[in-house]
């Protein structure tokens, strides 16, 4: 079955829809850690013993720089792995919606220049574009 711009156009607002739907997100993991407090007489300074916990931590990296919050058990907890699974849903829907739109673009006409003087005019105009970003290197 051949693909066209209607029936991509279709999905894609069927896409949109779906992205609409998401709700609340939010980025991250949930991981569970156990520590040793750093105190000799405590239980965890013996080996073996696996240290205080289980603590839960959300954790996630903005633009270099980690974050992380203790998250308690229940309705936060709860909260929190919706709220993750929300965003997986996000960039799974995203990347489909830039898949779909890269195959409408490729079913697009190009569209048609009607005289000489046009083109010339678009290759003025591109080659003023890329040229002056490759000046400014």
């Amino acid at each position: 079955m051949e693909e066209t711009i209607e029936s991509l156009e279709t999905k894609r607002e069927h896409l949109y829809r779906q992205l609409q739907e998401i709700g609340d997100f939010r980025r991250g993991i949930i991981s569970v850690i156990y520590r040793k407090c750093g105190k000799k007489n405590c239980a965890c300074a013996k080996e073996g013993h696996p240290g205080h916990g289980p603590q839960h931590l959300w954790n996630t990296t903005i633009q270099g720089k980690s974050y992380a919050k203790n998250v308690k058990l229940g309705p936060e907890m709860q909260k929190y792995l919706e709220e993750i699974e929300n965003h997986r849903r996000y960039v799974k829907l995203s990347e489909e919606i830039v898949v779909v739109n890269e195959r409408i673009c490729d079913l697009r006409p190009v569209p048609d220049v009607k005289d000489d003087e046009e083109l010339a005019g678009l290759k003025k105009k591109f080659q003023d574009l890329f040229m002056t970003k490759y000046k400014t290197r």
